[in-house]
């Protein structure tokens, strides 16, 4: 019988800054794989709790160490171990999430991702800074350090998220379209996300933009390429 993966956030660093979630999987975990990022007083903890923790750092050797990584997985996993894969901050953002889920689904083997304070919203609240306001800060743009150089490129190819979308998910859509982005493009609405009774619904902006279903809230829209990921599982058509 196979075992299962949890691929958790680990927040920014401050260990207090953990998920009650992620603290009682760490408890529960047969083997931890952590990363670099997690933040010194993390790795001593996971270091101290008495399991097997194996530090799987990249350091500039991503493809060949991801590798490891993988094979590392599917090696407990097919031994029936609960495996903990621990990331810093947010394990979807900017945290090469799309490379183990591909892997893990390909392989047949369960998984769960467990979110966590990222270092997007986190730091600046640790520093007293708000990353909106009604007047001049109505949206948040996020972007890799190395993106910087073309960043017109960036947003055209990036991951838009829509907050409170419900209700209007077909007029955001309509102006999407209106503002350069191909009908095309993939759409995913998240209603009452994390919650048990949460409900995903995947499309396009065309198809959405001429919908007049109102989705309950809370609600959030994501669009872009990544909907792909998720579109293939358990998701209902608008």
């Amino acid at each position: 019988m196979k075992g299962k993966v949890y691929i958790v956030g680990a927040g920014p660093g401050d260990p207090e800054l953990i998920t009650l979630k992620a603290y009682r999987l760490l408890k529960e975990a047969d083997v931890i794989l952590y990363d670099r990022l997690v933040g010194e007083e993390i790795a001593n903890f996971v270091q101290n709790l008495g399991k097997e923790a194996i530090y799987v750092g990249k350091e500039g050797k991503g493809g060949e160490r991801q590798k490891e990584i993988n094979a590392l997985m599917k090696r407990f996993a097919e031994e029936g171990k609960k495996v903990l894969r621990l990331k810093g901050g947010d394990p979807t953002i900017f945290g090469r999430l799309w490379e183990e889920i591909v892997f893990l689904r390909e392989n047949g083997i369960p998984f769960e991702i467990i979110p966590g304070v990222s270092s997007v919203n986190g730091v600046p609240a640790c520093a007293g800074i708000p990353l909106t306001h009604p007047v001049f800060g109505r949206a948040i743009i996020v972007i890799g350090g190395r993106e910087t150089k073309d960043y017109a490129e960036t947003l055209k190819n990036g991951t838009l998220i829509v907050l409170m979308s419900g209700i209007s998910a077909s007029e955001i859509s309509e102006n999407l379209i209106k503002y350069g982005f191909d009908a095309k493009t993939k759409v995913a609405i998240i209603q009452k996300g994390s919650l048990k009774d949460q409900k995903v619904f995947v499309s396009t902006l065309g198809e959405l933009s001429t919908s007049p279903r109102v989705f309950e809230s809370p609600a959030l829209m994501v669009v872009g390429e990544v909907v792909h990921f998720v579109e293939k599982y358990n998701c209902l058509e608008i």
